[in-house]
């Protein structure tokens, strides 16, 4: 009996998982849609920012995919070589070629409370010549697709309707656009219409998805990542989920000055959904999968996977001892019960297990599908989602030894006497 009410409350988890959660699965929401929406009236001035410390593997790609971008507007590009000792800032000139839209400014250390990343941005926006219509952040081993710069500005400077801002499916027919003065005239309210453009437009990179540990595990980490904020509830204006890839965040400049800029989020962890938050108060934002924008950061085994994970996942509980409890609870009824009870128990528990076990495979199969991979995978997911686990629970014992929230060799701003515990 014990067995059969796992089950059964493994198959009530996927049924909420598969209708429940902005059928975030599927993988709809993405920028595809990007190349129908008209041109802006007026294209906006960008300034792009990139942090970079020692990442003189991919500086210079991502440097002349920005710099090779077409589009029609005026367009800065600053590069933010923070300490570096591999000589990232001499390649990012090297590979603008005398371009004077490059500036390369050397970061200084690390101001107190601040997490790594965030100092280096603010240190870049301070750098900034002149005050621009919108910024992107990217991160320095991102690659940008030669129309990277202009879809986004289409999807920024693009109005929703009513109905379709409800619904979180707007149609490209359903967006007219509306120039950057007019967009900055109609968000003088915190309580934002629908009709109005979106102030943040962020995309999830493409990751790399080539050695034998990223076709495993790199999946996955966009398949719960849309299950932890799915886009169409953070597409909402009325929901109160929201989320950002850090990779590339394109931002309406005078909505990021009313939301306070980066200072309040200084010392967050996983500040792209900490920024999308701020954002989401004083504007609607848009966040979506891409194929345009992809990660050229190479994972040839679990190592770099395992770090990359934990360094945010005890962050994203809380830094609570309860919620870590829970968490692991959770992913064991949902992810772990199903395949044992259809290996070992027998009867209706059985039955129940497979049936749990066949709904997580069919969630997945989309994402492997983005990826080229067999939807046969999917069967793994219990596999996987143990590995996760596993990543989490080395991020609380990296928080407890002082080590939490590790950046290019520093510990995050939590480990600083008297940093303020609220920060993640």
């Amino acid at each position: 009996m014990t067995a059969s009410l796992v089950g059964l409350a493994a198959c009530l988890a996927w049924a909420v998982l598969l209708l429940g959660r902005g059928m975030f699965w599927r993988g709809e929401d993405d920028d595809r849609g990007a190349a129908a929406l008209p041109d802006p009236a007026a294209w906006p001035g960008i300034a792009a920012i990139v942090p970079a410390r020692d990442e003189a593997a991919t500086i210079g790609a991502t440097v002349a995919s920005l710099l090779a971008q077409d589009y029609p507007g005026e367009f800065r590009l600053v590069v933010v070589d923070d300490r570096s000792t591999d000589g990232t800032g001499d390649l990012a000139r090297a590979a603008a070629a005398g371009d004077p839209r490059l500036l390369v400014v050397r970061g200084g250390a690390r101001a107190a409370g601040w997490t790594g990343k965030l100092w280096a941005l603010e240190q870049g926006l301070r750098a900034v010549p002149e005050a621009p219509d919108f910024l992107l952040f990217t991160d320095a081993d991102i690659r940008h697709a030669p129309d990277s710069l202009r879809m986004l500005v289409r999807r920024a400077t693009a109005v929703r309707s009513p109905a379709g801002a409800a619904e979180g499916r707007e149609s490209a027919g359903q967006l007219p656009v509306r120039s950057p003065a007019g967009a900055a005239a109609g968000r003088e309210s915190a309580g934002h219409a629908s009709t109005e453009q979106p102030v943040l437009v962020s995309l999830m990179a493409r990751l790399r998805c080539e050695s034998t540990a990223e076709r495993w595990l790199i999946p996955a980490f966009i398949f719960f990542f849309q299950m932890l904020y799915p886009f169409r509830w953070s597409n909402d204006p009325a929901a109160r989920t929201a989320a950002a890839a850090g990779g590339c965040v394109l931002l309406d400049r005078a909505a990021f000055e009313r939301a306070g800029g980066l200072a309040p989020i200084r010392g967050a962890l996983i500040d792209d959904c900490a920024l999308a938050r701020r954002m989401k108060a004083v504007g609607p934002i848009w966040t979506g999968l891409t194929d345009r924008v992809d990660s050229l950061r190479p994972y040839e085994d679990v190592g770099p996977i395992r770090r990359m994970v934990a360094r945010t996942a005890y962050a994203q509980l809380g830094y609570r001892m309860a919620a870590l409890a829970g968490m692991i609870l959770a992913l064991a009824l949902v992810f772990l019960a199903p395949p044992l009870l259809a290996l070992f128990a027998t009867g209706p528990a059985a039955w129940l297990g497979a049936l749990a076990w066949g709904a997580m495979t069919v969630a997945f199969a989309p994402t492997l599908r983005r990826f080229g991979l067999s939807p046969v995978r999917g069967l793994a997911l219990p596999g996987i989602a143990a590995a996760y686990m596993a990543f989490t629970l080395d991020s609380a014992l990296a928080e407890w030894r002082g080590r939490g929230g590790m950046w290019k060799g520093e510990a995050g701003p939590r480990m600083e006497s008297g940093a303020d515990p609220g920060l993640h």
